[in-house]
């Protein structure tokens, strides 16, 4: 019988030559830039101040708003799966307004909200909390731009959660609380480390909304992304791949170590669902 889409062969050749092209092919360049310079430029712009600071804070600080986004995006996804109230669909468009809001207008609007002047920065700054222009302000960027992916990852399976569970937990004499820890989270768990896993890969690279609220202050508030763009405004174009590529290698280790929690979770539950 013919397909709609042709056979394997072609299909598997298409796949690899659009993979290759779109994805292998960049990075052995920036892996071939980055070898231009000798191994001791290389350890040498590894381990320098600046860029341990920076990809310490850019780390960090990803780690603090995907730890705040498990928690509140997983309650806002329960309130859009189990409850209809007026303003619902607005409050779901909401949720996707950081992937069609470009990054740098989320930036000054979040600067000019922060900011000690700022419409509430003004009266933080009356308790003597400045959020805009620390590191503070970096989660708070990183949060906006993070929120989507942990609460569509948790929706899509609290949407397909048999309510059947939680009434024979009830039935059972078990309370809110143990039906939470023994039926809900084990089911949603997957999702929930894949939605947090995604949302913290989209943080670490994230660029235009921080630089307006960093304050891009050298090994305060200066985040790995900026010191790229930084060597790069210099033309040190292999300085900027070096460091582009200790990202990537970073960033792949901890996104394999998720997806094998994922799995691994996904498989020790799976009598559940």
């Amino acid at each position: 019988m013919k397909t709609v889409l042709p056979g394997f062969k072609r299909s598997i050749l298409i796949t690899l030559a659009w993979l290759g092209s779109m994805v292998l092919l960049p990075l052995t360049l920036l892996v071939l830039t980055a070898w231009q310079l000798k191994w001791a430029d290389i350890v040498q712009i590894i381990t320098s101040e600046r860029v341990i600071s920076s990809l310490t804070l850019s780390f960090e600080m990803a780690a603090i708003a995907t730890l705040i986004n498990i928690v509140f995006g997983f309650l806002l996804a329960w309130v859009l799966v189990r409850y209809d109230f007026p303003g619902k669909n607005l409050v779901n468009a909401l949720v996707d307004l950081p992937f069609a809001l470009p990054t740098a207008v989320a930036g000054i609007a979040l600067a000019s909200l922060y900011a000690p002047t700022g419409l509430i920065g003004q009266w933080l700054s009356h308790l003597g909390i400045q959020l805009a222009y620390t590191p503070s302000g970096i989660a708070i960027a990183l949060i906006f731009v993070s929120l989507p992916f942990t609460v569509r990852a948790i929706q899509s399976v609290l949407a397909n959660l048999d309510p059947s569970y939680e009434e024979a937990a009830q039935i059972l004499g078990a309370s809110r609380l143990t039906t939470l820890r023994k039926v809900i989270i084990p089911a949603v768990l997957p999702a929930l480390i894949g939605g947090a896993g995604m949302g913290f890969a989209r943080s670490l690279g994230e660029y235009g909304s921080v630089i307006f609220i960093a304050g891009n202050v050298p090994l305060v508030s200066e985040i790995a992304p900026l010191i790229i763009m930084s060597k790069l405004d210099l033309y040190d174009v292999q300085g900027a791949s070096v460091v582009a590529l200790l990202m990537l290698a970073i960033s792949f280790l901890l996104i394999l170590f998720i997806n094998l929690a994922q799995w691994s979770v996904a498989k020790r539950i799976s009598p559940i669902r």
